[in-house]
């Protein structure tokens, strides 16, 4: 069990990567400092690919589910449903991620959202998709989810060779989801459009081929696990109690918790946005769909890159702090403009401000963070972020039913906002994080 020398031993057992690195000027190696290693760029290309063809499948599924039910709140639905095993099982997850190698993990958790993807493709290539399916296969995806998020957070450390580059790795992760949100979404609503949603679910059950056979040709190093015979539970406890007791994790992680509940819900009316704020028709309504969320996914892109470039410099709890005003300013601008260009402005720099907050909370946990609990510290992270996101979808999706989606969307900032001055009187160790 975890007593009150933990701090002080992962101390010495997970020295602060920022601490081996000296402060120097700012050089363009910084930036893809992890790319030298062979691991990491194998994992970085097969992952790419696969999350391009998840984000066709995100975003065409949301304008799929509103074109059938054409109801805001069952957006909320469905993000909820994807939610729920995050609830149930995450803790779990985190527990099994530190027993068992975390390759071989993800290849059972990959290999099963691949199935779901092509279920739901054949579904929708045959008509007999209907609402419940989505909702279904949503909660089947949460679950397969819920198992790979904790091991892929821990895997990063086995990716490089040198510890010194475990927060650029860290950082780049989140650069490559970005460009795969940032292309994606545009990739969806031109396939959707063209071809109809059926196809962007065969893509990305067919992109998640290149992950499977980028974790088969990697050769990691072996990684301390805990004893298979330990209790799953006392293992949780364990977990728990770290994060707990841990100062800097534990503001950490009520950070991502803030964000994620108001900084992020909003993405679940984009589909509802297209087409009754920016009047899209049937015709133009799944591309405006898609271009907002790859603008999202442009500013989330250039956040990444952003922490990628300065992951060697002391600053990280003040850009963080910044973050978390910046992002309901632009929150609540985006609510007040009726036209797509501005509005696709505003989302990249919604999605820069809000990235730039949820990758350095990951950059700080993961720099701090013993190896012998990676895995769950990580399902922590993984339950707050994801696991507080889908409360927000829901309550978002019933406040724009009830009123409108302007209105939801502006409540959410100004809650964002909120939480934001408090974080800064009641947080100042945040301020303080290199």
């Amino acid at each position: 069990m975890v007593d009150d020398k933990m701090n002080e031993g992962s101390a010495m057992e997970c020295v602060d990567t920022q601490d081996t690195l000296p402060e120097r000027r700012l050089s363009p190696r910084d930036t893809f400092a992890a790319m030298q290693y062979p691991n990491y760029r194998i994992w970085f290309a097969g992952q790419l690919v696969s999350l391009f063809g998840t984000w066709m499948q995100v975003t065409a599924q949301g304008y799929l589910a509103y074109q059938l039910t054409k109801s805001a709140a069952f957006l909320g639905y469905v993000a909820f449903a994807n939610g729920i095993p995050v609830w149930l099982f995450m803790l779990y997850a985190g527990s099994v991620a530190d027993r068992v190698p975390r390759k071989r993990l993800m290849l059972y958790t990959q290999s099963a959202m691949m199935v779901l993807a092509f279920v739901l493709a054949v579904l929708t290539f045959t008509g007999a998709v209907r609402p419940w399916h989505i909702l279904v296969l949503a909660f089947l995806l949460g679950i397969a989810n819920t198992f790979d998020s904790p091991a892929r957070l821990a895997l990063v450390d086995q990716l490089v060779d040198d510890r010194r580059h475990l927060s650029n790795a860290v950082a780049l992760n989140g650069s490559m989801f970005h460009v795969a949100t940032a292309l994606g979404p545009a990739a969806a609503g031109a396939v959707y459009a063209l071809l109809g949603p059926a196809w962007c679910f065969s893509i990305n059950g067919l992109s998640f081929l290149a992950v499977i056979a980028a974790l088969l040709f990697m050769r990691l190093r072996p990684v301390p696990l805990s004893p298979r015979d330990q209790h799953p539970m006392a293992g949780i406890v364990d977990g728990l109690r770290y994060v707990w007791q841990h100062e800097n994790i534990r503001a950490v992680i009520l950070l991502v918790g803030i964000t994620s509940l108001f900084g992020l819900s909003f993405s679940a009316l984009i589909p509802a946005w297209a087409i009754k704020v920016l009047h899209g028709t049937s015709a133009t309504g799944a591309t405006i769909n898609g271009l907002l969320q790859s603008a999202r996914g442009i500013g989330a892109l250039l956040a990444g890159l952003t922490i990628a470039t300065i992951s060697h410099l002391k600053v990280k709890g003040r850009i963080a702090t910044f973050g978390t005003f910046a992002y309901p300013v632009a929150l609540l601008a985006f609510a007040a403009i009726r036209s797509t260009a501005p509005a696709m402005l505003l989302m990249a720099l919604v999605g820069f401000a809000s990235i730039l907050v949820i990758s350095l909370c990951n950059v700080l946990v993961q720099s701090q963070v013993a190896d012998s609990l990676r895995g769950r510290v990580s399902a922590v992270y993984s339950l707050v972020f994801f696991g507080v996101m889908p409360i927000g979808s829901l309550l978002i999706g019933w406040l724009a039913q009830w009123t409108n989606e302007p209105a939801a969307i502006i409540a959410s900032a100004c809650a964002a906002l909120t939480g934001a001055v408090l974080i800064w009187m009641l947080l100042p160790r945040l301020r303080a994080m290199p």
